[in-house]
């Protein structure tokens, strides 16, 4: 399916004044645009009805129905997911409505898991791990896609960060941290008994811990000093973390980011020095 507003944002800087000038009236009002004909919109944005036929075809439309038709399908997808009516994947479906289903799930997940975050917690995590010696990230399963991910944006800045594939070695990482040190616990359910033995080891050792979970109540939100949820809107038949994982990684870009900021000349400094720059093959 043809994104017609996406189209258009990635069009703008190359359309014609006439042009710029109905993209933005569409992209400010994509509700409205979306049930006019194409007289009324031409009306509305001061141009012509060639012009923008012209504008639908350099944007890969055949003309204004299916340009008009794109924009009503999607404005009906954004109301469906604020809503929470996506229905679950079935058997029947088609791999268009699995793509429109998997995708607008996430969409939610991001949006609900935004409106989860509580900015003081959130600017609480983020001057713990600047403050902390060692920085010590637990997750098994598909949480420790994310703790890898979180461990490699952080060493990159210098921020020595430890994640192992092992539960027992992240169980001996929990035994030798100090109240100096700081852990990430990642568990969608919150309720990993790995991960809970993990947390109750880092916090015998007065070390201080941030948890990554579902909202709700749960072992490993009780041991942690804060606590930062992603949405519980998983598929019912969920076997692997999917829009719960996208979510996580959302969060860690979002703590790093804003570790990035606190320090921002140096750290722009660090990202400089530790890129890999890879050589273009060349023909001999």
């Amino acid at each position: 399916m043809k994104i017609a507003t996406i189209r258009l944002r990635e069009y703008y800087d190359h359309a014609s004044i006439t042009e710029q000038a109905i993209i933005d009236f569409v992209l400010n009002h994509p509700d409205g645009a979306s049930k006019m004909t194409i007289y009324k919109l031409a009306e509305e944005t001061f141009s012509s009805p060639s012009s923008i036929i012209r504008l639908c075809k350099h944007n890969g439309f055949s003309g204004y129905k299916e340009f008009s038709k794109s924009l009503i399908y999607e404005q009906a997808i954004r109301k469906t997911y604020k809503n929470k009516e996506i229905a679950d994947v079935i058997k029947a479906d088609y791999i268009d409505e699995i793509v429109n289903k998997v995708t607008n799930k996430n969409i939610l997940s991001l949006e609900e898991t935004t409106n989860l975050l509580d900015f003081d917690v959130l600017n609480q995590c983020v001057e713990m791990i600047y403050d902390c010696e060692k920085l010590v990230i637990f997750g098994i399963g598909a949480s420790q896609i994310v703790a890898k991910d979180a461990q490699l944006k952080f060493t990159r800045l210098n921020k020595m960060a430890y994640v192992s594939e092992d539960w027992h070695t992240q169980l001996l990482m929990a035994r030798n941290m100090t109240p100096k040190d700081c852990g990430i616990v990642i568990s969608y359910s919150g309720q990993t008994t790995e991960m809970i033995e993990c947390a109750k080891t880092a916090k015998a050792n007065k070390a201080p811990i941030i948890s990554l979970t579902k909202y709700g109540s749960a072992p490993i939100i009780d041991l942690a000093d804060h606590n930062l949820f992603v949405a519980a809107n998983e598929y019912a038949f969920r076997s692997g973390a999917m829009s719960s994982r996208i979510s996580q990684l959302n969060l860690i870009d979002i703590i790093y980011t804003a570790y990035v900021n606190m320090q921002y000349e140096k750290s722009i400094e660090i990202l400089e020095k530790t890129q890999i720059r890879k050589e273009l093959d060349r023909d001999d």
